[in-house]
């Protein structure tokens, strides 16, 4: 998974420019919208409170800007919300005994950097998992600027595919269809598509926004 605020940076920058105003951008600039509002925030206000720059947060309301993950994150503790709540069309009622059902090809997709994410069962706030489908778009190692940190654990199932799994403490590592993998999200990470096409995984993350809190 992508890195979170406080924790080690790897990226250059805090947002990319929008290609094409892709549909999933502008959704969730209405919800951030809403969201911001609904809190009664001021682009300032969220700004500061999310450590981005009101440019930058004013760019992603108006879709001129598809933000990174990182972004994403930290608009969430910004808004101190759950990062599947951005996605949602909306607002997520906590209630005992909760159920969510995502039907195929239903959930709400991102394509942010190396990685394009559709995220499952997103109606559901406060979360302890974050179950993502995840096409691996990077072709090679060095298309990530730095091996991805940040709090947690994560859990990954090749679907569809080959890919190699980077890491900071162990020997690179080559995982087929039907392989999967459980790792410390504070070790440096990194997956590539080894296959033809590029590789499916069903991603599972713990503890993405709650150490973001405080």
């Amino acid at each position: 998974m992508a890195i979170l605020k406080n924790d080690q940076t790897h990226r250059a920058s805090d947002d990319a420019p929008d290609r094409g105003s892709r549909p999933h951008s502008r959704s969730l600039s209405t919800t951030l919208r809403r969201l911001r509002q609904d809190g009664g925030f001021s682009i300032g206000e969220l700004a500061e409170r999310s450590g981005l720059a009101p440019s930058t947060l004013s760019k992603i309301e108006n879709a001129q800007m598809s933000p990174t993950y990182e972004t994403i994150l930290s608009l969430a503790h910004g808004l101190d919300i759950d990062v599947s709540e951005l996605f949602s069309h909306k607002p997520s009622t906590p209630i005992s005994g909760r159920r969510a059902i995502t039907r195929k090809g239903e959930g709400a997709v991102m394509t942010v950097g190396n990685y394009t994410y559709e995220l499952l069962c997103a109606d559901i706030a406060n979360k302890k998992l974050v179950p993502l489908l995840t096409r691996i778009e990077a072709r090679s190692v060095k298309e990530f600027e730095m091996l991805v940190t940040h709090t947690g654990e994560e859990f990954v199932y090749v679907l569809e595919g080959c890919v190699t799994l980077h890491t900071s403490l162990y020997a690179t590592t080559v995982l087929n269809a039907g392989d999967s993998c459980y790792f410390d999200s504070m070790m440096g990470h990194a997956l590539v598509s080894t296959s033809e096409n590029p590789a499916v995984i069903l991603w599972v993350c713990s503890n993405v926004i709650s150490p973001l809190a405080g």
